[in-house]
C-alpha cells in the first residue's frame, strides 16, 4: 500500500505523528554526526596530550587549544590555564569543566524522550478516533450495505495510527538508548583522562614545586 495511502488511513493524528518524526530524524543525524567526530578523534588527541605534557605544558596546551572543539580539550584547558593552582585547585577546575560539557553531551535527551512517550499516546488517540468512527458507521442490520466501508475505514484508522505511532517511539528509542551509552562512556573517560592529568600534574609540578603556568 502506497505510503499516501497509509498516512490518509491513519486520520489527524498523522499528521503531529509526521512532524515528531522529522524532528527526531533531525536530531538522530545531528547526534550521530556529533558522536561520530568525536570518537573517532578524541582518544588519539588525549594520548598526545598527556604525552607532550609530560614533557612541556606548553605544547600541550597548544595542542589541546587547536582541538578546542573537542568537549576533552576544553576541560583540560580549563585546569591547566590556572595560574600557581594547587591540587585542588586542579581537580575542582576539571571537575567544574567537567559539568559545565554535560548539557552539551546530553543535548536533545528530553526532546528524544518526549518524542518517545507522545508518539504512541497519539497512536492510542488514533485507534480511539478511528474506533469512535468505526461504531458511528455501524448500522445493525446493514453490515452488508454502504456503512460497511465507514466501518473498515474507521478500523484501518486506528490500526494505522497505532501502528505508526509505535514505530516512531522505537525507533527513537533505539538511538536514544545509544546515544545514553555513548554519554556514559564519555563521562568513564573524562573521568579517566582527567585522573591521569590530574596525577601528572602532582607528579611534574606540585612536588617540583612549579605549576603548569611556568
Amino acid at each position: 500500500m502506497p505510503t499516501g495511502n497509509l498516512f490518509t488511513l491513519g486520520g489527524v493524528v498523522m499528521l503531529p505523528l509526521l512532524g515528531l518524526s522529522i524532528l527526531a530524524i533531525a536530531l538522530i543525524l545531528e547526534r550521530l554526526l556529533f558522536w561520530f567526530r568525536l570518537v573517532r578523534r578524541q582518544d588519539k588527541v588525549v594520548r598526545e596530550v598527556l604525552a607532550l605534557y609530560r614533557r612541556s605544558a606548553k605544547a600541550a596546551m597548544q595542542k589541546l587549544q587547536k582541538n578546542a572543539d573537542l568537549p576533552i580539550a576544553r576541560i583540560f584547558l580549563a585546569a591547566l590555564e590556572l595560574d600557581h593552582a594547587t591540587s585542588d585547585d586542579f581537580r575542582l577546575a576539571l571537575e567544574s569543566a567537567a559539568q559545565a560539557e554535560i548539557p552539551l553531551l546530553k543535548r536533545f535527551n528530553t526532546v528524544f524522550e518526549t518524542v518517545i512517550g507522545v508518539a504512541p499516546l497519539l497512536g492510542l488517540l488514533g485507534t480511539i478516533l478511528g474506533l469512535i468512527t468505526a461504531f458511528a458507521s455501524l448500522r445493525i442490520g446493514d453490515l452488508g450495505g454502504g456503512s460497511s466501508i465507514n466501518v473498515s475505514a474507521g478500523i484501518s484508522e486506528a490500526l494505522v495510527s497505532t501502528a505508526s505511532g509505535l514505530v516512531v517511539a522505537i525507533v527513537t528509542l533505539l538511538f536514544a538508548n545509544l546515544f545514553r551509552g555513548l554519554y556514559q562512556r564519555q563521562i568513564a573517560l573524562i573521568q579517566e583522562y582527567g585522573g591521569q592529568l590530574e596525577l601528572i600534574y602532582r607528579r611534574r609540578y606540585e612536588r617540583g614545586g612549579t605549576y603548569a603556568s611556568s
